[in-house]
């Protein structure tokens, strides 16, 4: 973003140096955000003990397990890509309310089902929902957000989806809680999230695009420090939307642009292998491969407590060095220790050491996978959507991120089981390693480092044709 200062022929104004400082405005517009991170993990990740309870009451075979565990992947999909085009006529605000309306009549008719089909129906809604929040809640609280904290704030998104998971392995690691509740209670923070977001401002950037610059300054002058002026952002603000409206780079068409290519490729391909990493797998399957493999379910359900504290922790202390640190280090550091942990639980179960004495082993590798796993790429799903795409094809970038990145988790978990049952615990595992190498190798060839930088400042360096990683080494 270019330097604050006064306006040419404004007077000086009294106000902090930067735009950078943090105010309890933006804090609250990320936490209400949030919630439906938080929505996300637990929707998703209730159904790993559930449905250990579902089997029981409705009878069902390995084939349907799968579907009802799929079918809310499949409605984020349908959420994602159609978000895309809401955010854009009814605001990021607007449609964000719209989709705590669905959270929670999703979850609702969830805990009301009679059979599986209407189960999986249910999930399907639902997930629209999840997908539609995570398309349009990081994108919102971005671009209301100080470049400094843009990050970690985004990233309160993240770690809310943690949140999630945690309370609902504990929900489900209870076993006294029927699967009716564990999953109709969603609706109770959904409501809540509802009323939080009536109160709440538009993105001061979709309203410039709307021509409502007097709106769009008095939200900044909402959630900018006292003092501060915010003439100067506003008329980037414009710059660009004016921009917008008359290039050839827009929407959906824009994607296919040569200068918009890379932020596709970067967005999408972190989208693949934040899945094809093998978090979902964990999240989704652990209690179910491991009473598979002679657990009790007992134990299979504390350790899915375990891997979503783990999940959380890592999140939390990423949270809090990811800026200093940097997205880019901060992921291939992380990712080998990822990577090893699977191919020794791989090697475990081929070699036959997968029974009772081997117990504490496979329990670390798959604490220890957790904590490489979400404290390095895991962060990185969201937040590049959220800050990469320039601001003429955002909504439609997101969208398309969104939709590969639940694309991919529908796959696996469609073929997940199937997979097991063709080529073992083992050699997943392994595959999965693998997977985790191939994620190395692209942040490493294709993640420039945007810690620190504007959106504007990063839509400008692909206008330039300088989003290479070493274009950002400072």
């Amino acid at each position: 973003m270019s330097s604050i200062g006064s306006a040419p022929g404004k007077p000086e104004v009294a106000r902090a140096d930067t735009p950078g400082q943090l105010t309890g405005a933006v804090v609250i517009v990320a936490l209400v955000s949030a919630v439906s991170g938080m929505l996300y993990g637990y929707d998703t990740g209730i159904i790993s003990g559930a449905l250990l309870q579902i089997t029981k009451d409705f009878g069902i075979a390995e084939s349907w397990k799968q579907v009802i565990a799929a079918s809310i992947l499949l409605g984020a999909v349908v959420g994602a890509l159609t978000c895309s085009s809401l955010s854009e006529r009814r605001g990021r605000k607007g449609t964000l309310v719209m989709l705590a309306v669905v959270f929670v009549v999703g979850a609702l008719w969830c805990a009301l089902s009679p059979n599986p089909v209407v189960l999986s129906l249910g999930r399907l809604v639902l997930g629209f929902a999840v997908g539609g929040a995570t398309q349009t809640a990081p994108m919102y609280v971005a671009e209301l957000a100080p470049p400094k904290y843009r990050g970690r704030l985004v990233l309160c998104f993240q770690i809310a989806i943690g949140v999630g998971i945690v309370i609902a392995t504990i929900v489900g690691a209870s076993e006294a809680i029927p699967w009716r509740w564990s999953i109709g209670v969603a609706a109770v923070p959904a409501a809540i999230m509802l009323a939080l977001l009536l109160r709440l401002p538009e993105s001061p950037r979709w309203l410039v695009k709307q021509d409502r610059r007097d709106d769009a300054t008095e939200v900044l002058s909402r959630v900018r420090p006292s003092g501060y002026d915010v003439e100067d952002e506003l008329d980037e603000m414009a710059q660009l939307a004016r921009e917008e409206k008359t290039a050839a780079t827009r929407g959906w068409s824009g994607l296919r642009e040569k200068w918009v290519r890379p932020a596709v490729i970067l967005g999408c391909g972190i989208a693949v292998f934040t899945q094809l990493s093998g978090i979902e797998m964990i999240i989704y399957y652990s209690p179910t491969i491991l009473t598979d493999n002679g657990f009790s379910t007992s134990v299979a359900l504390d350790v899915s407590v375990a891997l979503g504290v783990s999940y959380l922790v890592a999140q939390l202390v990423g949270l809090t060095i990811i800026d200093r640190v940097g997205r880019r280090r901060l992921t291939l550091i992380m990712i080998p220790g990822a990577a090893l942990s699977l191919f020794v639980l791989g090697w475990l179960f081929v070699s036959g050491h997968s029974g009772r004495d081997s117990v504490p082993f496979i329990i670390a590798c798959l604490v220890v996978f957790m904590l490489f796993n979400a404290g390095g790429l895991q962060l990185m799903g969201w937040l590049t959507g959220s800050e990469t795409y320039p601001l003429a094809v955002r909504p439609a970038g997101t969208a398309a991120q969104s939709a590969v990145l639940w694309g991919t988790n529908l796959l696996i978990t469609l073929t997940l089981l199937t997979l097991i049952s063709g080529i073992g615990v083992g050699s997943s595992m392994w595959l999965y390693g693998l997977f985790n190498v191939a994620a190395w190798l692209f942040v490493y060839f294709r993640m420039p480092d945007l810690t620190g930088r504007s959106l504007e400042e990063i839509e400008g360096k692909l206008s330039d044709g300088t989003f290479r990683p070493s274009d950002f080494a400072r």
